[in-house]
């Protein structure tokens, strides 16, 4: 009899630390709602290719940081808390920005561990260096005009960091919401990891979620903004061929970007920094095996860790809520005056240009490379077959980068001095 009875209360612990008794507890619905969501986002990147090199390891993430009992990423121990220290002379001062990374690398799970390389800002930057290694900035050193319209394509985002600050959030939310109009998933991890506590109402897993949602709906999203801004008569217009770039040029182009933005924007620095040096190791000529390791191995890896970890940051107290439906909807504010901005610009230098510029390319000022260029491509081809606007869309386009990730740095500054 007794045999029996610690057989079944052996039985009985078993069951109650068991992750399905975790769905019991109070709450436990909202984790069976965020599984529920995971499994809808790795349909959308399996079967839908959605983003799915970044969106299949964000959701695989989500549901292990929602499986009760799991214990791989604990939200608690990436909340900020409070030091008090003395200054140098003497005087106690309070210092709310502390994290016990010491405690994190005790105790923390896998997804905390990896989670490491996004709040101490290592992941994005390293994309960045991956881009650069994969991009031609041929288009826009031929047309140097292209930067105005991947500069315009960031008026989605200050206007919406405005917007935002009108609704009573925290200039850190602002930010970080106000970046995802970029339409890059990168520098949106990088501004609201440096911004965003485990006090605010929103956490970087929103902010990346809604991000790379948002680039991987740009062919759902721009063409109505497209055709709704312009005429026919300016989208079939035919634009000239481009002049050949030489190589010195694009040798000293990445260079004099990092020395001239690092100077007037420090903030910048890491994610334009890292986008040039990648380019730079493509250009030379004299490091091709650094440059395919940088396209391919690095840029693999980092992607998983990256994806994983921020799915990780996904947990239900911190998705399903009403601050989640305003990263949503301000979201796609931002993205959608973003492209707005780049083809009012065009349209501009459509009439400027002697009606030589087609309104289209501006469109493509994202971020989203080279998904942006592909639709202005679409959508001019639509009102003339033999039309190529590709290689002319990827100078805004690829100037989109540069840009967006100013705006993150002008974003950091702001807030640091606000």
């Amino acid at each position: 009899m007794a045999i029996l009875e610690s057989f079944l209360n052996t039985l009985f612990d078993l069951c109650n630390k068991s992750g399905f008794a975790g769905f019991l507890v109070d709450g436990g619905w909202k984790n069976i709602i965020m599984i529920l969501i995971s499994f809808v986002f790795m349909y959308l990147a399996i079967a839908r290719g959605f983003e799915p090199l970044l969106l299949l390891p964000i959701s695989f993430g989500m549901l292990l940081t929602n499986l009760p009992g799991a214990e791989m990423y604990h939200s608690e121990f990436w909340e900020y808390a409070t030091r008090t220290e003395l200054d140098p002379t003497g005087i106690e001062i309070t210092n709310t920005h502390y994290l016990d990374y010491g405690y994190i690398l005790r105790h923390g799970g896998l997804l905390d561990m990896l989670y490491l390389g996004v709040k101490l800002q290592i992941y994005p930057p390293l994309i960045f260096l991956g881009i650069g290694a994969m991009t031609d900035f041929g288009p826009l050193i031929a047309n140097p005009k292209s930067f105005l319209l991947g500069a315009a394509a960031q008026g989605g985002i200050f206007f919406t960091f405005i917007g935002a600050a009108l609704l009573g959030m925290t200039a850190a939310e602002c930010a970080s919401i106000a970046i995802i109009g970029g339409a890059d998933g990168p520098t949106a991890i990088f501004v609201s990891s440096r911004l965003l506590s485990g006090t605010d109402s929103i956490g970087v897993g929103t902010i990346a979620l809604a991000a790379y949602t948002y680039m991987a709906l740009v062919p759902i999203i721009q063409p109505p903004i497209m055709k709704l801004l312009t005429t026919k008569k300016e989208r079939a217009v035919v634009m000239g061929q481009l002049r050949t770039v030489s190589k010195t040029e694009k040798i000293l182009f990445p260079i004099l970007v990092t020395v001239v933005i690092a100077l007037m924007i420090p903030d910048a620095a890491p994610l334009v920094g890292m986008l040039m040096f990648g380019n730079l190791l493509k250009e030379s000529g004299c490091c091709d095996r650094i440059a395919k390791t940088a396209q391919n191995e690095l840029m693999n890896i980092i992607t998983i860790f990256l994806g994983t970890s921020v799915g990780a940051t996904t947990r239900a107290d911190k998705i399903l809520t009403p601050a989640f439906g305003k990263v949503i909807l301000l979201g796609v504010i931002a993205f959608g005056l973003a492209t707005a901005c780049g083809v009012l610009l065009g349209k501009l230098m459509y009439v400027v240009s002697g009606k030589t510029i087609n309104p289209l390319i501006g469109s493509a000022g994202v971020s989203a490379v080279p998904m942006a260029a592909r639709v202005a491509q679409k959508v001019g081809q639509e009102e003339n077959p033999t039309n190529y606007l590709l290689m002319h869309a990827m100078g805004p386009n690829v100037a989109g980068v540069i840009g967006s990730a100013v705006a993150a740095g002008v974003l950091l500054s702001i807030v640091k001095i606000g």
